[in-house]
């Protein structure tokens, strides 16, 4: 498989991640994102019209969603990322992948916008940033109340691997994860998967503070 892959993109991180994860190796094609903008040359366009990246080739097969990424390199090497046969729980990790979009469009913006200057209202990103934050600081807790540390189960899925990435970044988009005990604990526990290989930019502040509680603080 080929990834067109840029380093500090998040999206991109994502997939060598969950290839890392299952064990997939990964012929990485690095793209000149920035400032090339070589996304949007002929020849990235012929693969992806769209202009972005991830793109990621498997013979005839060609993916440029993420999240789609996600799936297809869990379902080829490792199924049990995808969750187990419960109906509810497919539909949990399907509703938590569609919500890392808004990760993507919030605090991956708001981070653009600082970061590479992108036109925004920064004020608008941070408060929809902040707003899914909450949401998924919620579900978190709610699943700890029933024991399980991660999004959709008891063990991780590409649910989580497709909300992370965003969430760690957020304070590069002027978002602080302080507030949010329950997304600190589970970024550790993220960390703690066999397999697990950094991103550049990715700190670990948090990871110098205690263990935070749940229970000591809202969003």
């Amino acid at each position: 498989m080929k990834l067109y892959d840029y380093v500090l993109s998040p999206s991109c991180y994502k997939v060598r991640l969950m290839a890392a994860l299952t064990g997939v190796t990964l012929d990485i094609r690095p793209v000149d994102f920035h400032p090339g903008a070589e996304h949007r040359g002929p020849e990235l366009l012929a693969l992806n019209p769209a202009g972005s990246i991830p793109i990621l080739e498997d013979g005839d097969l060609v993916l440029t969603e993420s999240s789609a990424m996600l799936v297809y390199l869990a379902a080829t090497a490792a199924p049990q990322w995808l969750g187990n046969d419960a109906a509810g729980q497919a539909a949990t990790v399907q509703q938590w992948l569609s919500f890392s979009q808004r990760l993507t469009a919030s605090l991956g913006a708001a981070r653009l916008h600082e970061m590479l200057l992108r036109p925004g209202d920064i004020d608008a990103l941070r408060a929809q940033g902040t707003a899914a934050l909450r949401e998924l600081e919620a579900g978190l807790v709610e699943r700890r109340i029933r024991g399980q540390r991660f999004l959709a189960s008891d063990r991780p899925t590409v649910a989580d691997i497709a909300c992370f990435p965003y969430v760690a970044l957020a304070p590069d988009g002027g978002v602080s994860l302080d507030p949010y005990p329950a997304i600190r604990l589970w970024s550790r526990a993220i960390r703690a998967i066999d397999g697990f290989i950094e991103m550049p930019g990715i700190h670990r502040l948090h990871e110098l503070k205690p263990e935070p509680s749940p229970e000591g603080g809202e969003a």
